[in-house]
């Protein structure tokens, strides 16, 4: 034996070797592949399901829906089996999961992803596992903050928002939006940068992180954040498996999508916001784009706007037989209790 073919041999009984997996996981998101939440949580948590599997599940990540079906039913196509599991955003079906929107009030959330995740986790499971019985809920998290990027320069007062056409991702960011003098249209994420290529919009709200991915340096021209520690607005997402394939694994297997899940892999996908945002936001500073914050008094402004929206948020989950003060109550103490100040 040859010294090379000694050392392929050596190296070959040094590496770990998985035989073909049991399972096969197939997992859907919507966004680019290369922006933060797939690097940094969605691709590194399937590795730790095969590393700590020994190869006995296989995870593999779609982006862009290349398995069919559009952002706004990812729930149903998980809940229906036609994925395995992936990525959902509750805010995309207005009105259905309405307890879930306590978590994206004006306001509600702090700037740390993580810590903002871990509030949504334990709000989660307090208040919409019954909610979200149709699927096996991984993970429930937030983004991080929410800022406005719109073509020319950064809005300094509130009149500067009249009659702006702004993206808004959920029914509460849209109706805060709205109270501010734009004129709200909804869409998902993959929407908006044609929408903003064709003069659709002169801007709309989305987080740093996702604002390379988007294109934002090209398609906008400046970038608005408030003052102050917390988010003008956030959305509130689902890390789901089906719940008859999750039923169906191998009690070992179970185990390993169970050690995966919960407070900590809340806190994985928001920390992974969070090395998001500044990755996004070094990348708009670096085009030259106008980076900017509000005052604090138009930041109060904003602020006073958000609890009017917020108090009829309440009266209209009064109506639907909720104890709408309750949940914002619990909402609030679970933010306090993750760190939020």
């Amino acid at each position: 034996m040859t010294i090379l073919r000694a050392g392929l041999v050596a190296a070959t009984l040094a590496t770990p070797a998985f035989a073909e997996p049991e399972v096969t996981l197939r997992f859907q998101h919507f966004v680019n592949p290369a922006s933060a939440n797939p690097t940094h949580f969605m691709q590194p948590w399937a590795d730790a399901i095969e590393a700590q599997s020994e190869g006995r599940i296989a995870v593999e990540i779609y982006p862009f829906m290349q398995l069919g079906g559009s952002a706004a039913n990812m729930y149903d196509l998980i809940a229906d089996g036609a994925v395995d599991g992936g990525w959902v955003i509750p805010g995309y079906q207005p009105g259905r999961f309405p307890e879930a929107e306590a978590l994206e009030l004006p306001f509600m959330t702090p700037k740390s992803a993580e810590a903002a995740s871990v509030a949504a986790w334990d709000y989660t499971a307090k208040h919409l596992m019954d909610d979200f019985a149709d699927v096996h809920v991984i993970a429930a998290h937030m983004h991080g903050p929410g800022l406005v990027h719109k073509k020319g320069a950064a809005p300094a007062a509130l009149a500067d928002f009249d009659g702006l056409n702004l993206r808004g991702p959920s029914r509460m960011a849209t109706k805060l939006l709205e109270a501010m003098g734009a004129n709200p249209v909804g869409m998902p994420v993959p929407a908006f940068p044609e929408a903003l290529a064709k003069g659709v919009l002169d801007g709309g709200v989305i987080t740093w992180e996702q604002a390379p991915s988007l294109k934002l340096d090209e398609l906008t021209d400046s970038h608005t954040d408030v003052a102050g520690e917390r988010s003008l607005y956030n959305l509130y997402f689902l890390w789901a498996m089906n719940p008859e394939v999750y039923a169906g694994l191998d009690p070992e297997l179970r185990a390993v999508i169970d050690a995966n899940s919960g407070a900590m892999a809340a806190a994985w996908a928001g920390r992974a916001h969070d090395i998001g945002d500044a990755e996004g936001r070094a990348a708009m500073e670096a085009s030259g784009n106008q980076i900017a914050a509000l005052s604090p008094e138009v930041t109060a402004e904003l602020e006073a706007l958000g609890v009017g929206v917020t108090t009829a948020w309440i009266a209209e989950m009064d109506a639907k037989g909720f104890d709408g003060a309750a949940l914002v109550e619990d909402a609030r103490a679970a933010m306090a209790a993750a760190g939020a100040k």
